[in-house]
């Protein structure tokens, strides 16, 4: 009976394997979002403030002809975080490994990004990409690229605890999420959505943790799903090009 038992067991969980294994490989459609998957070891992702100049590029429109004029195509494109008044990014901001902004740890503040906890979304040298709160963040000679923005959307397979499942709060969101099998999901809502929706479409799709990047004035550029949001006028823009 016990060896019956431990087979039985083990098939369970080489079926879960499986499964899961499966899942991650298919294309994740939700209507509701603008969805884009990336293994970072196959496509270039990096984060984008300023041109050579010291000047915002503000908007896909001008992230796109900036890297045209390099040679770059632009293949997916996101707002990467909130920012201040002046453009600059509010709390950390790593680029190329150069640390642009300082991490921000002020517990109480106005607005979603002091919506404790909060979070990092970062890149490593070894192509791996992480979300975790801000309290969880360590500094490491090891990172090329990092955002700070809140609220977390999913923490450790949990939605974040403020949020209510039938809120009246409803905006245009976006994202980004660690898969199981390490890619990236980045997400924007089509139309307006509350943060819990939001949230619980990272957790069913086996996000573990995930980071919300903005609200209103975010904006998508993915021409593959007919998807070409250029204007704008924000801060961080986290871009996926190829030559």
């Amino acid at each position: 009976m016990k060896k019956v038992a431990v087979i039985s067991l083990l098939g369970a969980i080489i079926l879960i394997i499986s499964l899961s294994a499966f899942r991650s490989k298919q294309e994740i459609n939700d209507p509701r979002f603008i969805i884009h998957t990336l293994d970072l070891k196959k496509q270039t992702l990096k984060f984008y403030l300023q041109n050579k100049q010291g000047i915002n590029y503000g908007n896909h429109y001008a992230l796109k002809q900036a890297l045209e004029k390099q040679h770059q195509n632009l293949v997916f494109a996101m707002n990467g975080g909130m920012y201040l008044r002046d453009g600059s990014p509010q709390g950390l901001y790593i680029e190329n490994g150069i640390t642009k902004t300082k991490i921000d740890t002020i517990k109480k503040g106005y607005g979603n990004f002091y919506l404790q906890p909060n979070g990092v979304f970062y890149i490593t040298k070894a192509q791996k990409g992480v979300v975790c709160k801000t309290s969880d963040f360590l500094p490491d000679a090891s990172i090329t690229y990092a955002t700070q923005s809140g609220p977390m959307l999913v923490i450790d397979n949990n939605i974040h605890p403020v949020f209510v499942k039938d809120s009246k709060h409803y905006n245009i969101r976006n994202g980004v999420g660690i898969l199981p099998n390490g890619n990236l999901l980045f997400a924007m809502s089509k139309d307006t959505i509350t943060l819990y929706d939001f949230a619980d479409f990272f957790k069913s799709n086996g996000c573990k943790n995930a980071l919300y990047l903005d609200g209103k004035i975010s904006k998508t550029y993915l021409p593959n799903k007919n998807w070409e949001q250029l204007d704008g006028n924000f801060g961080v823009i986290i871009a996926e090009t190829k030559p």
